[in-house]
């Protein structure tokens, strides 16, 4: 498992740092103004539709029962549901862009209501929402073809097809100038990047003889189990995007800047959370299903306990970051063109206030696997929408005085109760059990983590007296050697303390 964790994650650390040089040049080009603003909610829509019909909701419904068929019945029979599966999706796409199509503007104003203040910002939110929609339905049938593979145990092409979009989106960027200006650059890039994906997947499961193929649609009991997991699964995914639809509706009567502000703190809030959440997540949930399939109950728990330990372990450096340096990343990452100092100053407040969120945001992919491997998505769903309650609640209590950090914090919070009700109910159903070796790691991590804190500031004064007399590259100098001086910090006392303090056992389990 330790080496398609890391493949998926190698990968997707890959996707999330073209990423990060995406949202640079997009800084650069577009700022935190109206045309950033309409760009980011232009992308928004396709992606929430994504995440509630494609990754999250279809993976948790589809590979567990696409496992199951071809551990019991065979390759034939699992590609038959897969097929049949295929169809419908397909089916379900064009409905809902044709749908879209028809009701685009009313669809923005649902999701940005506050741009309607603003026409020009409207109007361009709008005609770049045209060109970057068909992206969902590529990049839904391509999550089928990906989601088989994984079922196969072949991760790393579909951990490495995200990358295309960073790749497009500045490619596209590059060529700003034939375009009316960036955002419709960028928009087109998106859209191209949704055949590049769909084509390569095709490809890689064509090469591995897993390719699906369309067929008549059949209600058999396998379909009826998919559609039984899959509607929970969707309520599930549709509560996580009604929390971000919140912040996009509450931010966009904020002034100008804010939805970049979320953005742009999201992206680097991504970094630990796409990689490391991600690959344990993608990595899981076909694991422990293999395993529960056959009847290895104490292996899929030990596996899951691997997963929270080892994604926990390579978090803590970014915890420390996101807390106590945000300023600091945001300059370094962001601060040139057209991004400012005052637009810094608010993507770092929102950053540090998701930082409050990070642990439980990246331990609930590996949490909900201990339902989703057993069929379960229903758990899943009430779990999160108890923390969606509060999270909402918070929001509007917040964002009044907080501005966009208030919706960051509330959606930080939202996440701890989500994650402490997972971990809760699978203990109390005995389908979760934290192992005394996690214990362990725990102690083990806390204790280099603290002492990363304490060294962070330390640094981060040397670091800024270094760099007081460059006359450029300053905030990204400061940025590079205070997170690089916490990392080794981190990771020096966790090597320290499992040789001197901990005793071999946890040594050994380090390595």
């Amino acid at each position: 498992m330790l080496r398609q964790f890391f493949s998926v994650g190698g990968f997707t650390a890959l996707s999330r740092l073209t990423g990060f040089l995406r949202e640079m040049t997009i800084s650069a080009l577009m700022g935190a103004g109206p045309l950033a603003d309409a760009y980011f909610v232009a992308l928004r829509l396709p992606n929430q539709f994504r995440a509630i019909f494609g990754e999250g909701a279809f993976n948790s419904a589809y590979v567990p029962t696409y496992s199951r068929l071809l551990s019991a019945q065979g390759h034939d029979r699992a590609r038959d549901f897969a097929s049949r599966v295929l169809t419908l999706l397909a089916i379900s796409q064009v409905v809902l862009l044709a749908l879209a199509y028809l009701f685009m503007p009313q669809l923005v104003e649902l999701i940005a209501p506050g741009f309607s203040k603003f026409p020009d910002k409207f109007a361009l939110a709008v005609s770049m929402t045209y060109i970057t929609f068909p992206y969902l339905g590529l990049i839904t049938i391509a999550t089928l073809h990906s989601g088989t593979l994984n079922a196969h145990g072949y991760f790393a092409v579909a951990a490495f097809a995200p990358v295309l979009l960073n790749l497009f989106i500045m490619g596209f960027l590059a060529l700003s100038f034939a375009f009316p200006n960036a955002g419709y650059a960028a928009s087109w890039g998106v859209l191209l990047s949704g055949f590049a994906q769909l084509a390569l997947l095709v490809w890689e499961a064509r090469r591995r003889g897993v390719l699906e193929r369309f067929a008549k649609p059949k209600l058999d009991a396998d379909i009826r189990q998919f559609l039984r997991a899959l509607g929970p699964a969707v309520i599930g995914s549709a509560g996580q995007q009604i929390a971000i639809l919140a912040d996009t509706i509450l931010a966009s009567g904020m002034p100008t800047g804010s939805v970049s502000a979320i953005n742009y703190a999201d992206r680097l809030y991504q970094l630990p959370l796409g990689v490391i959440g991600v690959a344990a997540g993608t990595v899981l949930l076909p694991e422990m299903s293999r395993r529960l399939s056959r009847g290895d109950v104490v292996g899929a728990q030990a596996v899951q306990n691997r997963s929270m330990a080892l994604s926990l372990a390579l978090t803590a450096p970014f915890l420390v970051g996101f807390l106590l340096i945000p300023g600091e990343l945001v300059r370094g990452a962001y601060l040139r063109g057209a991004f400012n100092a005052s637009a810094a100053e608010n993507a770092a407040s929102v950053l540090m206030a998701y930082g409050f969120g990070l642990i439980p945001m990246v331990l609930i992919r590996s949490a909900v696997a201990t339902f989703q491997s057993r069929g379960d998505t229903a758990t899943p769903a009430n779990c999160f929408y108890a923390g969606l309650a509060f999270n909402v609640l918070l929001k509007l209590a917040l964002s009044g005085s907080m501005g966009p950090a208030g919706l960051a914090l509330a959606t930080a919070v939202g996440a701890w109760i989500n994650f402490a009700l997972l971990i809760v109910i699978g203990h109390r159903r005995g389908l979760a059990r934290a192992d005394d070796r996690l214990f362990e790691n725990l102690a083990l991590m806390l204790f280099a983590t603290a002492g990363a804190a304490l060294a962070t500031l330390p640094g981060l004064a040397l670091a800024r007296l270094a760099v007081h007399s460059l006359p450029f590259l300053r905030n990204e100098i400061v940025l590079v050697t205070t997170f690089a001086a916490l990392s080794l910090a981190y990771g020096g006392l966790l090597a320290f303390a499992a040789q001197w303090l901990f005793g071999r056992g946890l040594r050994r389990q380090l390595l």
